[in-house]
């Protein structure tokens, strides 16, 4: 069935109502008519089948039929925090992130950030980012969209670090060490991921994350391109601590 996004507060409303841009979609493209299944969900976990009430020339009226179970979160709370990179890997990252389950993305201006959008730059692709995010949601049958943060500074980044049981420097110096999970240690429940942006980490911004006491963890003998090794790093540290590999792990 085809999945909408819905705002919350029109969960409790007499008539619930798909946003404009999905009602749009629905009448224009989708070409869907009254009595037609869809699934809504509400960006905060939850999710309903649903049946489209009316189709008029401004909106498109929903009818909620029940809750449906959601099992496509992680339980592992993963934090991505993205140094900048130019502009449209950036759109792409998001999309990607979100895909793979990622909780929270942290983007942050590093030393070597090629990047320096002024404020009122920043806040329009902050907009685009949590609608990338969100429409992402509906292909991937995520419950909610992925948490995208405003940008901050490399120091308040490590700042922001600090609630997590993991923190994952991934590091092409000699100090990086393959990343595994560790045996007769417990399981992560949040983890915070921190990729540099196309020049790499300075290495006073690795001794700072040494400091904080993050890992420094290496992604094989090849040197990837940064967004390349985002998405490397999330898949990883989603198949050793989530859910993309945990029943293989668990067997072994």
């Amino acid at each position: 069935m085809r999945r909408f996004f819905i705002a919350p507060e029109q969960i409790h409303e007499a008539r619930p109502r798909l946003g404009e841009e999905d009602a749009r979609h629905v009448r224009t493209v989708l070409r869907l008519q009254p009595g037609a299944a869809i699934v809504v969900f509400d960006g905060t976990g939850a999710e309903y089948e649903a049946r489209i009430d009316a189709v008029e020339e401004r909106q498109v009226c929903i009818a909620l039929v029940r809750p449906l179970a959601s099992g496509s979160e992680s339980s592992l709370e993963i934090t991505l925090a993205q140094a900048y990179l130019k502009d449209k890997k950036m759109d792409q990252l998001v999309r990607r992130l979100t895909e793979l389950g990622v909780s929270r993305w942290q983007p942050f201006m590093a030393k070597r950030s090629i990047p320096s959008p002024d404020e009122k730059r920043s806040q329009a692709r902050h907009q685009r980012w949590q609608k990338i995010s969100q429409e992402a949601v509906k292909q991937c049958r995520r419950s909610r969209p992925m948490r995208v943060e405003t940008p901050v500074g490399f120091a308040e980044a490590l700042e922001i670090s600090r609630p997590c049981d993991l923190k994952l420097f991934f590091w092409e110096g000699p100090e990086a060490q393959p990343l595994h999970r560790p045996v007769d240690h417990p399981l992560p429940t949040k983890v915070f991921v921190m990729i540099g942006p196309e020049g790499g980490f300075d290495p006073a911004e690795q001794h700072a994350a040494q400091t904080h006491g993050f890992r420094m963890v290496a992604l094989g003998p090849r040197i990837l391109r940064a967004e390349t090794a985002t998405v490397a790093a999330c898949t990883l540290v989603q198949f050793l601590f989530g859910d993309m590999g945990q029943n293989v792990l668990d067997k072994a």
